[in-house]
């Protein structure tokens, strides 16, 4: 037998399923012993062979499946189920646990999860492709509170707003609503740095290292123009004070066409009145050398003409708010937001 599938939208995963004796809703006890089927928790079974690119979704899965009635995933699995990119369930290369908000009771939870009875958790959950889950506003406060660093913390923030799953604003207002909750701070401070247009976690990495050394005027992807209205390019972070684009230039930025590229942009950008600098990955460690190059990128800056601007010619499409992008025709959100999806 073949476990039922979750939902026709995710091909390839399923629910676990029990022992059966006559091997039509689960396998028999002896097919159980085979190498063809895997124990897992409570005594449910998954078939061997399943995608092992799936794997943190099929964990998503057997924790929902192991929950008790009225229960609903929440956190970081929660906000990877409705659609927020780079949550990948694991930190400094150890799987998370799946975090689960359950009605208050005895339930203790299953290795691999993480169980809350907080009530906030549980208000307004939402089914999506065959899973009940926490609201995206609750499951992102969840993450917040819980995490280990300011970085962190606007981070998830960062990732949920730039799939438009919450804005800025809807999460202030659902902040609102806990008062006296341990770490809620925690989610005041992170609403302060996040952003609603960060496209991939090291550009947060980037920005919050400019927050730090006091730089806080910034935009994140805002497509820059020349004065008479012609594109430019969209830098990661943008210092508007003083001029300064910051890119962070992971390996696909090191070799062939893409390096030509960045090396084009930069010189458009100069030429326009634009300081660049760059962040790589030996600047993660200590970052105090990226900064000085920062520091030495505003003082050219300052020097420079302005021949800038981030006011879009007639007709140019804005998406950099969560409002904005939610109110894209399908076929504009297929044409402007392929960094949304890729």
């Amino acid at each position: 037998m073949s476990p039922p599938a979750v939902d026709r939208r995710r091909p390839g995963l399923v629910w676990p399923v029990a022992i059966d004796p006559a091997g039509v809703t689960g396998p028999t006890r002896a097919q159980a012993r085979s190498p063809h089927w895997v124990r897992g928790a409570q005594g449910l079974y998954l078939p061997t062979g399943l995608d092992p690119r799936l794997a943190t979704d099929q964990r998503i899965v057997t924790a929902a499946a192991t929950a008790p009635v009225g229960s609903a995933v929440t956190g970081w699995a929660a906000l990877r189920w409705a659609g927020a990119r780079f949550l990948d369930g694991t930190a400094r290369g150890r799987p998370l646990p799946v975090p689960v908000a359950v009605p208050p009771s005895a339930y203790a939870g299953r290795p691999g999860t993480l169980v809350s009875t907080a009530d906030h958790l549980r208000r307004d959950p939402v089914e999506i492709d065959g899973l009940t889950v926490s609201s995206a506003a609750s499951a992102t406060a969840f993450e917040v509170m819980r995490s280990t660093s300011i970085v962190e913390a606007v981070a998830v923030i960062d990732r949920v707003a730039a799939a438009d799953l919450v804005s800025l604003d809807e999460l202030r207002a659902y902040r609102a609503t806990l008062q006296g909750l341990r770490n809620v701070r925690r989610l005041d401070r992170a609403l302060e740095h996040a952003v609603e247009n960060c496209w991939s976690p090291m550009e947060t990495v980037l920005r919050m290292c400019w927050h730090q050394q006091g730089i806080t005027n910034v935009a994140c992807n805002r497509p820059v123009f020349a004065l008479d209205g012609t594109f430019l390019g969209t830098p990661d972070v943008l210092d508007l004070d003083t001029g300064t684009a910051g890119e962070y230039d992971g390996a696909l930025h090191l070799a062939g066409q893409q390096r030509a590229k960045d090396i084009r942009r930069e010189a458009t950008f100069r030429r326009a009145g634009l300081e660049y600098v760059e962040m790589v990955a030996a600047d993660l460690p200590d970052p105090r050398d990226f900064l000085r190059r920062t520091d030495d990128a505003r003082r050219r800056a300052a020097g420079l003409a302005r021949g800038w601007t981030l006011t879009p010619p007639t007709g140019w499409v804005e998406t950099h708010t969560v409002e904005l992008r939610r109110s894209l025709e399908p076929w504009q959100r297929a044409r402007f937001l392929r960094w949304q999806a890729g």
